[in-house]
């Protein structure tokens, strides 16, 4: 369902915490926690960088306040301040990649998603409801010059989608009148920052909305007539198993969605296929793809229904061990109530999708009490739900950074670690990949050194594989002399007096996929040096671009340049 029913009462995780705050805030909430999740929040409607200041004025927060704040992200490696400006950085998607680990359906699923992209050449996606909204777990999108711009994460009005009337179909009256002031309080949808901002006058020209501002008995208000479509589409989504959406995101865009149910028959996620009125009208869209959507459905639902749930694996403990060390050299600057909060949500994941207080003290390494503050926090923010003595992440915690952070690629993955790379060594480094069948390699990202004579290689140069250090990395095979030893050292082949180093880069399932270099000239550094000095700097640089590839890549695809 997409709203989150009212929890039963909780007598041993949440007992002393009916006193409120000003503003339904609850008493023992973590005050820090909440300003956290404020500044990730912002960070990500800004599509994942703001400045300081531009963060002081959209928070609200004293400036000193986002000072400790971003320095206590940073350190978590969740956000780089880079002067004046701060960006949010791969690392925090392991809070979303906990979410997605314990929901399965990614991982279950996004095959079937995937394949189906490649036969019908159109992009596919998987949502999941969110109150009365829809939020993407999986996309499989075209390369096309007008192509779908939604990323895993992004949240979006239910009124405006197809899976949107399939999960209204299991909404409660309460469900119904939360969606109601919501659309009362933000006509114009300004608060989902994923979809252009509702135009009532256009509205009415596009899509299946007939009864738009036309019925007398819903007032003056253009909303009440898109508000009783909706309804109507959400009777036809339960007669039909199925919905459409005809433009009613914004002009050109249609989908059709049917959905996908688990063992108890419940909607668990919705499967889309998205198209646009140059290929498919909706009436076209319906007549040519739903049956292979179902099809594919069907089969989604199989493998739901038989793969059991993992087996919990070793569970995680002291997870939030560091902190106090971090508190310690940070001081003032470093706020350990966040940093503590924040990896309560770590704690969840694969084999651990629902987890008792106890767990969570176990898992995190918390005092009891500090860890049900944060899962009261969680609740208040709507970041988790509890059932049962339990505690579960909600698809809002895909709100944190997810959905800017889903579309990054290596090279800006790589990016400020060359620079990190380039300030301590003072030479050139750059960042490789293989084309042309492996006859070549193409610089992919790159940071210069300052010296009046350095290497000038620009972004997009190519140059022939076997010459360079990188392409021998990249090419290395088991058994070679570059796989063994884990480096290439080039020495004045490629040109007279340029000596280059290079390490691989792996992805996940350990293949290489880019290699990290540096040059320099052969004055400054002898081959026992470069191995000496310069490969220890490349090799911890490798391993830090590494660790953010692997999670960036848990549940979303990184192009590689």
């Amino acid at each position: 369902m997409p709203a989150n029913p009212t929890p039963e009462p909780e007598p041993e995780p949440l007992e002393g915490s009916a006193g409120q705050r000003s503003g339904g805030t609850p008493a023992e909430a973590v005050t820090p926690l909440i300003r956290g999740i404020t500044v990730l929040r912002e960070l990500t409607d800004a599509n994942g960088t703001l400045s300081l200041s531009a963060l002081e004025r959209a928070t609200g927060l004293a400036r000193s306040t986002v000072d400790r704040i971003t320095a206590t992200l940073a350190r978590m490696g969740y956000v780089r301040v880079d002067g004046r400006d701060v960006f949010l950085a791969p690392r925090l998607m392991e809070l979303g990649n906990a979410y997605l680990a314990a929901l399965r359906l990614p991982s279950l699923l996004s095959p079937y998603a995937d394949a189906l992209a490649d036969e019908l050449d159109e992009s596919v996606s998987l949502a999941v409801a969110d109150q009365d909204g829809i939020r993407f777990i999986h996309q499989a999108t075209r390369r096309r010059a007008m192509s779908l711009s939604f990323r895993i994460g992004d949240l979006l009005p239910a009124e405006r989608t197809a899976p949107g009337p399939l999960f209204a179909t299991e909404w409660t009256p309460a469900d119904w009148q939360r969606w109601r002031e919501r659309r009362a309080a933000d006509p114009r949808d300004l608060s989902f920052t994923a979809v252009p901002p509702r135009t009532h006058g256009l509205d009415a020209t596009h899509g299946t909305n007939p009864t738009h501002g036309s019925n007398p008995a819903h007032g003056s208000n253009p909303a009440h007539g898109e508000d009783f479509d909706f309804v109507r589409r959400t009777e036809e989504a339960s007669a039909h198993g199925w919905a459409l959406d005809d433009q009613l995101i914004e002009p050109g865009l249609v989908a059709i969605s049917v959905p996908v149910r688990g063992e108890d028959r419940k909607v668990a996620c919705v499967a889309s296929v998205v198209s646009h009125t140059s290929r498919h009208t909706a009436h076209g869209l319906r007549e040519a793809l739903l049956p292979r959507l179902r099809s594919a459905v069907a089969r989604m639902e199989e493998e739901l229904h038989r793969t059991p749930p993992p087996e919990p694996g070793p569970r995680p403990a002291d997870l939030a061990l560091w902190t106090g060390a971090s508190k310690l050299q940070l001081g003032r600057d470093f706020i350990e109530s966040l940093a503590r909060g924040l990896t309560v949500l770590t704690a969840f994941g694969e084999g651990r999708p629902r987890l008792t207080l106890t767990e969570v003290a176990q898992a995190t390494g918390l005092a009891r009490a500090t860890a049900r503050r944060a899962l009261i926090t969680y609740e208040h923010l709507g970041l988790m739900t509890t059932a049962d003595r339990t505690f579960a992440l909600t698809p809002r915690v895909l709100s944190l950074g997810f959905p800017p952070l889903s579309r990054t690629t290596l090279p800006e993955i790589a990016q400020p670690h060359l620079a990190a790379l380039t300030s301590r060594i003072h030479e050139s480094t750059a960042l490789a990949v293989l084309v042309e069948a492996g006859e070549e390699i193409q610089y992919t990202a790159r940071v210069a050194t300052g010296r009046v004579m350095s290497v000038n290689i620009a972004v997009g140069t190519r140059l022939p594989a076997q010459a360079t250090a990188s392409g021998r990395v990249l090419l290395a095979d088991a058994g070679t002399t570059v796989h063994t030893q884990g480096y290439a050292l080039v020495d004045e082949e490629l040109e007279e007096g340029l000596r280059s180093l290079a390490v691989p880069i792996r992805d996940r399932e350990g293949r290489v996929v880019a290699a990290l270099s540096t040059a320099t000239h052969a004055s400054r550094h002898s081959p026992h040096e470069c191995v000496t000095a310069l490969l220890p700097e490349l090799t911890t640089t490798a391993t830090h671009i590494e660790s953010d590839l692997h999670t960036a890549s848990r549940f979303t695809r990184v192009p590689l340049t």
